[in-house]
């Protein structure tokens, strides 16, 4: 019996280990070229700053990746840093990283097929409460 507990107290700890090891490991990389440092051009890290304020950390609460400390965000600047300077166009990286990580990545949603719903349901949610509403109390001078 003392065996069996052994053996499951070993398999854990090699389980913690193996799920543990990627996220050391990625913190113990050096930031990304353009992570810490901005651009020589004043006029292309204005235009990555402006991009990088509307872009959410995906690891943060959601701050911007201007503003947040993780190395994702630094990671996801460079990113931005690198393909301004590269001479795209702001919108183009902000659809490459919608493409890559998803519409949460910027604090400014697309409606898709996908999203609509999100869009559409708290207004009829409103338009409900309003009827609702008006039925109960809007009538109410018509009571004796």
């Amino acid at each position: 019996m003392k065996r069996l507990f052994a053996m499951i107290a070993a398999l854990a700890g090699l389980i913690s280990w193996l799920i543990a090891t990627p996220a050391m490991a990625q913190d113990s990389l050096p930031p990304a070229p353009y992570a810490y440092r901005q651009l020589d051009d004043p006029a292309l890290e204005a235009k990555a700053q402006d991009l990088m304020e509307t872009l959410r950390c995906l690891k943060c609460q959601s701050q911007s990746i201007a503003d947040s400390d993780a190395p994702m965000a630094g990671d996801m600047r460079s990113q931005v840093r690198e393909r301004i300077a590269a001479g795209d166009e702001p919108e183009a990286v902000r659809a490459w990283l919608v493409e890559r990580y998803g519409d949460y990545v910027s604090y400014a949603p697309r409606v898709t097929n996908l999203t609509w719903p999100l869009f559409v349901v708290p207004l009829v949610l409103l338009l409900l409460a309003t009827a609702l509403l008006w039925r109960r109390f809007g009538r109410g001078g018509d009571k004796a």
